[in-house]
């Protein structure tokens, strides 16, 4: 067997029929993704994948490698993210103690750390991520299980939630799916002023533009909308994959508040979820569990399961690490008094 990083070298079909057919596919893993990062301005993705003697695909991984900006600036916040990943068949350990010995020499030229977030429990792995010079680090997530009924998904709401998607109708508050891209300008507003309050990066529009290129049926991206007086005052952009909704990125005017956006749409997601096929609603993280996190709190009043699948991390350049994190909190401050 032996390790490959160009993806033109493997047949797309069978890349997509490995992901889809895999028990832990998820869209980031596919050649739509792939495609997705290569054509976002300062998104690189990484591509490496094990194959026999056949050419047949026994493991691979995508990464991204995420920079806040281009030049020298860049290089400070160049990280490598694997969501989702790696795929291995069979769940064989000697492919990914071979896979990741092939990433770390690729990667460490180009990303400051890498840090993969886990979307299943990798305990039979985690002494080989440690071996190979990995940390874990606690990390939560919460799944809705969409096959239950609906009357029992709302018993699960926490009794405040439910008065409060009660109150959303009566303050005239409505739920939307969209799909066209021309609507997705409205969201992007939106979501530019919570990150901007928050400090936090964002990627840019362009990004969620090639995602709808590479969209068709139950793939890529939905637009959910809460409106009122038909004025759209909160969303939440979700990926959409087999039978999986994930939560990508949320969020609502805060002086909408009151018409309780969001306590609408997660709901109402659940709802038409259910009815389109899905089985499951990833809400995308729950931060750390010894760190107190508000957006933790709100996503558990929707019920669901809380689980631990962790992150595992490397540093490959400490001392950049340090200097990155700095700078970082530079761009937080920045961004505060613009």
């Amino acid at each position: 067997m032996q390790v490959i990083s160009d993806p033109g070298k493997i047949d797309t079909n069978e890349w997509s029929d490995f992901v889809h057919n895999h028990p832990h596919g998820n869209i980031f893993q596919t050649p739509e993704m792939y495609e997705v990062y290569k054509k976002t301005e300062n998104y690189e993705p990484l591509f490496l994948a094990i194959i026999d003697d056949n050419r047949k695909i026994l493991a691979f991984l995508v990464a991204v490698i995420q920079r806040e900006y281009s030049g020298i600036i860049g290089k400070l916040t160049a990280r490598s993210i694997i969501f989702g990943g790696p795929l291995l068949i069979n769940d064989n350990p000697v492919l990914l103690e071979f896979l990741l010995k092939g990433y770390i020499k690729r990667v460490k030229s180009f990303a400051i750390y890498s840090q993969f977030r886990n979307f299943w429990d990798w305990i039979n792995f985690k002494k080989i991520f440690i071996v190979n010079g990995f940390k874990f680090k606690d990390h939560l997530n919460i799944l809705i299980d969409l096959e239950r009924s609906e009357e029992e998904l709302w018993q699960d709401v926490h009794s405040k939630r439910r008065n409060e998607i009660r109150r959303a109708s009566k303050e005239g508050t409505t739920f939307s799916v969209r799909e066209n891209l021309e609507d997705f300008t409205d969201c992007y507003k939106i979501l530019l002023s919570v990150y901007h309050r928050a400090k936090l990066p964002i990627p840019p529009i362009e990004f969620f533009n090639n995602i709808f290129f590479q969209c068709r049926n139950n793939f890529g991206i939905k637009i959910f909308y809460a409106l009122n007086q038909n004025r759209i005052i909160g969303c939440m952009v979700a990926l959409v994959y087999k039978d999986v909704i994930y939560d990508f990125y949320a969020g609502a005017y805060p002086q909408d508040n009151k018409k309780y956006p969001n306590d609408l749409i997660p709901w109402e997601v659940f709802k038409w979820g259910k009815k389109n096929g899905f089985t499951k609603f990833d809400f995308g993280g729950a931060g750390k569990p010894d760190v107190r996190y508000g957006v933790r709190d709100y996503k558990k009043k929707f019920g669901g399961e809380m689980v631990n699948y962790g992150r595992f991390e490397i540093i490959h350049k400490p001392t950049l690490f340090i200097v990155s994190k700095i700078a970082f909190k530079v761009w937080q401050y920045l961004r505060k008094i613009a």
